[in-house]
């Protein structure tokens, strides 16, 4: 198999330092991927395409998940982005044409150099040699930008997958996570929590960035998990997130985040939602940094926990903050009590929801034969 290969920071990644910058069964192939420089063919005939148009959607994620930054990142039913990708006769071969942008934003550059949607459609074009071909693609936004919902690599993954079942789904999702990272890494730095829990559903864990190395943790099939999502009119960029990350940390706090961090894999695992929440909620290293940089996030993490809920922390970057509950119904109370909270304490109007998790991750939703 040929060598996966994406730029990568010019330094180590050290644990607390900005970046610099840089279905179901496509689980197969081994999923340690090595990355040394640009992006190579993986495949030795360029395939035809075997749709000529296909729809996608990639769902929305939870970065960090408190003590695992960087590292940890799950996956949320029922929102996020959609791509209509089509073979384009009137679009150069080898070359992606963003056509349209609509939804929650249109702010968006149809440059597909300059869009996430459009660096992960060439880059997955690239891995799969496509010269003859040129496709046009519109996407959909389902999230706002800077939401901490994952809203880039949820662009990212939809078009890296549609690009793969468009030309007969050659490409295992491990791979398309490298696909998508060249395009989380222009964007907001080289990191998988995002990027892979959308491409591959469920929970994942990133164990290491070089090679990349990447493990789903199932959560039990009878358990039952809820995430209460709650997001303010407010924008959290996260390059101005990660800038307040600090550079150095105690020593009984790396202690602490990695005895927590365990805890919550354990709990995935356990699919215990109790001690998920207890961990998720004890993140003592970037939580503490970002919490006061939005509006009432304090105090709605303490009206989470006072309404019932296991436990609370900031979704990735922020502004939303995410709850963990084991029912529905309890998860909508809770919300009422966030949104009110953000509204007494940060002046910030919000919105909550309740979403099970999504355990499929970027999938296939429509296509039409060739």
């Amino acid at each position: 198999m040929a060598t996966l290969c994406f730029h990568s920071p010019s330094k180590p990644i050290s644990y607390f330092h900005p970046k610099s910058k840089p279905s179901p069964p496509l689980l197969s192939k081994a999923s340690v991927l090595r990355c040394k420089a640009s992006v190579q063919t993986l495949v030795s005939v360029e395939p035809e395409p075997v749709f000529t148009s296909v729809e996608t959607f990639a769902p929305a994620t939870v970065a960090n998940l408190g003590p695992g930054f960087d590292f940890l990142g799950c996956a949320v039913d029922g929102l996020g982005d959609h791509v209509t990708l089509r073979v384009d006769p009137s679009v150069r071969a080898g070359e992606v044409l963003i056509s349209e942008i609509t939804g929650t934003t249109t702010k968006l550059s149809t440059n597909p150099l300059r869009n996430c949607a459009g660096i992960a459609a060439i880059a997955t074009m690239k891995m799969l040699g496509i010269r003859s071909v040129g496709l046009s693609l519109d996407l959909h936004k389902g999230l706002p930008l800077g939401s901490g919902l994952g809203s880039s690599a949820a662009s990212a993954a939809a078009a890296a997958v549609a690009v793969n079942e468009i030309f007969g789904r050659k490409l295992v999702r491990e791979e398309l996570v490298l696909a998508g990272l060249e395009s989380e890494a222009k964007v907001s730095g080289y990191h998988a929590d995002n990027i892979a829990p959308a491409i591959m559903g469920g929970f994942v864990l990133i164990r290491n960035y070089e090679p990349l190395d990447l493990k789903p943790l199932r959560f039990p099939e009878d358990k039952e998990l809820f995430f209460v999502l709650v997001s303010p009119e407010f924008e959290a960029p996260t390059k101005k997130m990660r800038a307040a990350l600090p550079t150095e940390i105690p020593m009984v706090h790396h202690v602490w985040n990695s005895s927590q961090a365990a805890a919550l894999v354990a709990a995935v695992l356990e699919g215990d939602a109790v001690m998920l929440g207890k961990a998720l909620s004890s993140d003592k290293v970037v939580e503490p940094t970002r919490a006061p940089l939005i509006p009432g996030m304090e105090a709605v993490k303490k009206a989470a926990l006072e309404a019932g809920a296991f436990g609370c922390t900031i979704s990735g970057a922020g502004p939303t903050a995410v709850a963990v509950i084991d029912a529905a119904e309890k998860g909508e109370e809770i919300g009422e009590r966030m949104v009110e909270a953000f509204m007494r304490v940060g002046n910030l109007k919000s919105v909550a929801c309740v979403k099970k998790l999504d355990k499929v991750g970027a999938r296939l939703v429509s296509s039409v034969s060739r």
